[in-house]
């Protein structure tokens, strides 16, 4: 299995050779990830966009393809391909929809493949774009979280190169990067703590979806503004981690920081500690992958330790934030366990911002699901999948039994 930060060296240059554009593929680009890296594509002399594909926003994705020159653009929602098609009339540009459009862009030959689509439904592209044997660069947590066996043993078997999107694991994977990752102690992720941070249990309890979508330091779609809130993204990011940088669940550890400027930190076994620090934008560890291992200009803004005085940190609050128990438990029982805790989430988030469970019911969901259906063995994406799908079941059974109460 050959990630970047473990197993080798950055090369002196990377593939295409010096002064070739970089080829590009970009999954889920009319999302937050996506925009903002297509955001940083408009260097025709550097990079050159072989495909694009988005879920549903087929105006987006049109003028994205236009401004870029993409070769390909894809929407995976059917009825969406006669705008598509409409909105690039007059060009040169291919156009496709369905699941199967996705896939094929995915599969394109690409020096840099973006994985940037959430959700299950991300997962057969990744798989697609990884069997290609190049860099990709991992923003779908549910890859590693939901799939992590069937993904690393596809960039083992295809030579490909992950490099982590997440600024918590782009933060490890940078200050992993003088080539000692035998000699680590533990590392940590950092989380913000989120719009309750600071809140009672029982505020949390009567919280609304518009209090729990106002993240204090990042922007972000709704799904993942709401793991924020209740640090279910960073139990997801921790199962990633066990992953991405072959750790036990013991050696990865996480600290709550308000001001999201040191993303992660790697303790050495000589008392050394390397962190990663930078302003809370994104296009810092997008710009960091899309380079690698050369680096790259952005307009982010550059972190000023003056002006903001000072950095805190604490530990996180097991009571008033039980997902991260959750995720532990489910990557100590590995197998299908955080397939069932990603699946269940998703539904219990997305029935909290439908108003039918209050904010801690999101957490509660999904421990029960996790105890109905234990561990089950995931050796294929179809498995991976159909556990997915019995998750999913499993917490609507118990949502509509709850809407019943």
């Amino acid at each position: 299995m050959e990630l970047a930060p473990l197993t080798r060296e950055a090369p002196a240059e990377a593939p295409p050779p010096a002064g070739a554009p970089r080829s590009i593929t970009v999954l889920g680009s009319t999302g937050s990830i996506g925009t903002q890296t297509i955001g940083l594509l408009h260097d025709r002399h550097r990079f050159r966009v072989r495909a694009l594909a988005a879920g549903t926003n087929a105006e987006l994705l049109a003028s994205q393809a236009i401004a870029l020159g993409a070769e390909f653009a894809a929407i995976a929602n059917p009825a969406q391909y006669a705008s598509l098609k409409a909105a690039l009339s007059g060009t040169t540009i291919r156009a496709a929809a369905g699941p199967d459009a996705v896939i094929e862009a995915a599969s394109l030959d690409a020096d840099w493949t973006m994985a940037a689509i959430t959700g299950a439904a991300g997962l057969p592209a990744t798989l697609a774009a990884i069997k290609r044997g190049r860099y990709v660069a991992l923003a779908n947590k549910e890859a590693l979280v939901s799939a992590g066996d069937v993904m690393l043993r596809a960039v083992r078997d295809a030579g490909a190169t992950l490099l982590p999107v997440d600024s918590e694991h782009n933060a490890i994977f940078q200050s992993m990067a003088d080539g000692n990752a035998r000699h680590i102690d533990h590392i940590v992720l950092t989380a913000s703590g989120g719009p309750f941070r600071t809140w009672t249990l029982e505020a949390m309890r009567a919280a609304p979806p518009e209090a729990a979508l106002k993240h204090p330091v990042w922007s972000m779609g709704a799904k993942i503004t709401i793991d924020s809130a209740t640090l279910m993204n960073k139990g997801l990011e921790l199962i990633e981690a066990a992953r991405l940088f072959a750790l036990p669940e013991d050696r990865i550890g996480v600290l709550i920081h308000p001001q999201s400027t040191v993303h992660g930190l790697v303790y050495y076994q000589d008392g050394s500690v390397l962190a990663q620090l930078g302003a809370p934008d994104m296009r810092i560890p997008i710009a960091h992958t899309l380079a690698w291992p050369a680096r790259m200009a952005t307009p982010a803004p550059r972190l000023d330790l003056a002006t903001l005085g000072r950095l805190e940190f604490s530990a996180p609050d097991p009571v008033r934030f039980p997902a991260l128990r959750l995720a532990r438990e489910a990557l100590r029982a590995g197998a299908g366990a955080p397939t069932i805790l990603s699946a269940a989430n998703e539904v219990a988030v997305a029935a909290f911002l439908a108003r039918r469970i209050g904010f801690l019911d999101i957490a509660a969901l999904c421990e029960a699901v996790l105890t109905a259906l234990g561990a089950p063995a995931t050796d294929t994406i179809s498995d991976v999948l159909a556990l997915d799908a019995l998750a999913r079941a499993e917490a609507d059974r118990r949502l509509a039994a709850h809407r019943a109460v």
